[in-house]
């Protein structure tokens, strides 16, 4: 066995703070933005296809939402358990993890086949207004899409697990190369399956959705190669293995919450829409706006997540390790990070929105949606700074098992403040819906500084050094 000098994820507690994050997150970073692009591009190809089409795919990402959030949140878990285990020396248990890890983002994947392949019709039908233009067109085209992302999410599942492995032990350059493998040859098929280039015949809205499968089932096959090549502290060996509940239930306690808090992201899109789509005159355009809006800022919050995932790593290894200077030094400068990042895409946001909307227009576009939109990016990007704080004390109650502190601001920020608050502020006008954002982004802040300081007292002040490590 390797022995702990030599094992990568050592790095965690003893490399210099300042040297670590950016060591451990900007390769997260990279791919994430790889990611963010991945999915504006997917947009503009769909919306200069058939405007029809985007507004299909809009109705129809809640629901892909719903599943990445079932991986993304077990994967979360996954992360969060293996780092804890590995600071405090226990490597074994932490190999033992991945492979029970694996079992959960398995029963997601049976899960949401079963879903996908029996529900998607009506999922659609719920999901699409009346009121909307070509709304049966619309139905059928969001039908098709999701049946497709569901049935074959296997790609997905997977190659978010053998992300979450190497993140876990500090490998987050091999990370980004799966992830950005995805991406690129998504990207890459989009245009030649959604228009018919190459001799390809042009399948629209399916062939973004087939180009979307290809990608993930490329990038979980390039994580587990590098998986088993690289990082040998998790290599899979089923040689002995056996469900555990005792870390199923670790994992989960982690998992359960980040799960709920990212599929609260669902039902806020779907609510949203609901809200939307009741302007008679311009529904259509203001549902698309949302989803523009979502794929845009994704840019700016994909950066801040990878930061996030890092530290979940970072954290997770020195509280496991009771080295509580490098926790409270790592979170004051992730906080700078973030709030660094938020603030240059609200600059972006306020001087730049004709010009982002303007990528999304096809030979079809409507200057009304261009009007929705200009007036929706400058008031939501006020929200950004204070998001900064709220997402990196989240990303810490992740990593010292606290995910139920994530998913109650979570709840508040998108479910319990925004849409009452959205719904209210639509008896007013279309352009003060959007002023939600900002009074959910404010209120989430106000409840992250207080279980920020629960945490403190409860949890970060009274630690103790568990190993003996040398720390530089």
């Amino acid at each position: 066995m390797q022995s702990d000098k030599n094992a990568r994820s050592v790095m965690l507690g003893t490399m210099p703070v300042r040297k670590l994050i950016p060591k451990v997150s900007l390769p997260i970073m990279v791919s994430m933005l790889v990611q963010a692009m991945y999915n504006v591009v997917d947009s503009i190809f769909v919306s200069r296809y058939d405007p029809d089409a985007l507004t299909a795919v809009s109705l129809a990402y809640p629901i892909q939402m719903l599943m990445v959030a079932l991986a993304v949140g077990m994967g979360i878990g996954i992360n969060s358990f293996i780092s804890r285990k590995l600071g405090a020396g226990l490597h074994d248990e932490a190999r033992r993890a991945a492979l029970n890890g694996m079992l959960i983002e398995g029963a997601g994947t049976v899960f949401f086949i079963l879903l996908g392949a029996i529900f998607s019709g009506a999922f659609l039908d719920f999901l699409t207004s009346d009121s909307l233009n070509n709304a049966a067109k619309i139905k059928s085209l969001g039908t098709t899409y999701l049946t497709i992302v569901t049935t074959c999410s296997c790609g997905m599942f997977m190659s978010i697990l053998f992300e979450r492995m190497l993140q876990s032990t500090g490998n987050t350059v091999f990370s980004m190369v799966t992830q950005i493998t995805g991406a690129v040859i998504n990207m890459i098929l989009d245009p030649i399956m959604i228009y018919g280039l190459l001799g390809c015949p042009a399948m629209g809205v399916a062939g973004a959705a087939i180009a979307t499968v290809i990608g993930q089932w490329s990038a979980m096959i390039v994580g587990f190669i590098l998986n088993q090549k690289k990082n040998t502290e998790l290599r899979i060996s089923f040689k002995g293995f056996r469900i555990e509940p005792q870390i199923l239930r670790g994992i989960v306690s982690v998992g359960a919450p980040s799960t709920v808090m990212q599929a609260i992201a669902s039902v806020m899109n779907v609510g949203m829409n609901m809200i939307l789509s009741s302007f008679p005159e311009t529904g259509n355009d203001a549902v698309n706006v949302l989803n523009i809006y979502f794929k845009l800022q994704s840019f700016v919050f994909m950066p801040v997540f990878g930061l996030g995932s890092g530290l979940v790593a970072i954290i997770g290894y020195n509280f496991g390790a009771g080295l509580r200077d490098r926790v409270y030094e790592t979170i004051k400068v992730a906080v700078g990070w973030a709030l660094s990042i938020l603030l240059v895409g609200m600059v972006i946001f306020l001087l730049f929105p004709s010009a982002l909307m303007s990528l999304f227009e096809g030979e079809n576009a409507t200057t009304t949606m261009q009007g929705i939109g200009i007036v929706a990016m400058r008031t939501i990007c006020l929200s950004f700074p204070l998001a900064a704080f709220g997402i990196t004390f989240g990303n810490l109650f992740q990593a010292v098992g606290r995910g139920t502190y994530s998913l109650i601001i979570s709840l508040c920020r998108q479910l319990l403040v925004l849409l009452p608050s959205a719904w209210l502020l639509s008896r007013l006008s279309l352009d003060a819906v959007w002023f939600a954002f900002v009074i959910a982004e404010f209120v989430s802040l106000i409840i992250s500084v207080c279980f920020y300081r629960r945490c403190d007292r409860t949890m970060l002040k009274n630690l103790t050094p568990r190993n003996t490590e040398p720390v530089s």
